[in-house]
């Protein structure tokens, strides 16, 4: 059993709103915690990639990132996992999942992506099919729907063993994911939702928070795997209750960074120095970690590499409005941020993060 966390904003803690830059902010302003923490704890920082703020002498600081140094063996030697969708997030958990020493297979349609795994000791698989075949747990991680589809139904399905239990990080509409569920289990596999909280150096020092969904047997047999990405696992309920918990969160960080872009355009029309409303901004009592971590992205103009790229943060609003329609709820201030990182991606960035919004200006004619 692993013991009871006391949830506070700790580097560690903070989630895929608030990565590698506001861990850097919170070491600068609280100096003495960050050295007893280091001092005590049996983590030790190590560099991690994405944006950081540049220091006094121009130099860009390397982040503190916590890796998590425990080893699991919950998994023997000759029963790999599969892992399915090497993205910033797959490539980050799947890597954790080696360090940890797990046995594993591993699958993306851009092979270059398999690269750093295979330097790490797992197997690449030439196919879907050949990865997810003789594993007891295959775990995804897939942009949208549509990738799931086509890979749990339309490779996988069929060519798992009898009993598999499929782990899926990948956000889908609540709806999607019970629906998913019960197809699978009509050819004889198991479903496990478990949506995860975090940014891609928080995957590879499992540092996640993870929240599942589905058959509590299910997520019991998954805890070993889970504990070695993840340092709080929470059990929501039934299958579709963890992407509604996820995409209400997103729904939350989404409105969050439109208003922040609003904000700063309405503040420099006036004349105030753009520079001085994102940190001042930042240092307000309005200010969050997530806050102020756009606050910084919008004020360097910074938006690549991206910490959460805005086609996924307009795909979730959508599913976060067309899921409250189902219940008949209207969520009118989150459709019309959909739409204005929907109007960001036809302006050509929907590969950058989601704080680029802030380079989308409307104006009234």
């Amino acid at each position: 059993m692993r013991a009871t966390i006391n949830v506070r904003c700790t580097p560690e803690l903070l989630s895929c709103d608030a990565p590698w830059l506001i861990r850097w902010f919170w070491s600068r302003s609280n100096p003495a915690r960050l050295g007893r923490r280091e001092s005590t704890s049996s983590r030790e920082p190590h560099s991690g990639g994405g944006i950081s703020a540049p220091s006094s002498s121009g130099r860009v600081p390397e982040p503190p990132v916590f890796r998590n140094r425990r080893k699991v063996t919950a998994v023997s030697g000759d029963n790999e996992l599969a892992f399915i969708g090497l993205g910033g997030m797959g490539g980050g958990m799947a890597l954790c999942l080696r360090a940890a020493g797990f046995p594993l297979v591993v699958y993306n349609r851009t092979a270059a992506k398999s690269v750093p795994l295979a330097e790490a000791g797992a197997r690449v698989a030439a196919s879907i099919g050949d990865a997810g075949r003789d594993a007891s747990i295959v775990l995804l991680s897939l942009s949208d729907e549509a990738a799931v589809e086509q890979v749990l139904f339309g490779e996988l399905a069929g060519r798992l063993r009898p009993g598999a239990l499929v782990v899926d990080t990948s956000t889908v509409s609540p709806a999607y994911s019970a629906d998913a569920s019960e197809r699978l289990a009509k050819v004889g596999a198991r479903r496990l939702e478990a949506c995860v909280i975090g940014n891609p150096p928080m995957a590879r020092a499992g540092q996640l928070r993870i929240f599942t969904a589905g058959g509590s047997e299910e997520a019991d047999e998954a805890r070993g795997v889970l504990e070695a990405l993840g340092q709080e696992i929470v059990h929501v309920g039934p299958a579709g209750s963890a992407c509604a918990l996820k995409l209400s969160f997103n729904l939350i960080l989404g409105n969050q960074i439109a208003a922040l872009a609003e904000a700063a355009q309405l503040a420099v029309s006036a004349g105030v120095d753009r520079d001085l409303f994102f940190t001042a901004v930042a240092k307000s009592g309005f200010s969050s970690p997530a806050l102020a971590f756009r606050a910084e992205l919008m004020r360097t103009r910074r938006y690549e590499p991206p910490a959460f790229r805005s086609t996924l943060m307009e795909k979730d609003l959508r599913l976060a409005v067309s899921g409250a329609a189902a219940h008949d709820l209207e969520l009118p201030v989150t459709a019309g941020v959909a739409e204005r990182f929907g109007a960001a991606i036809r302006a050509g960035d929907g590969d950058k993060d989601a704080a680029a919004i802030a380079e989308l200006r409307a104006s009234v004619h």
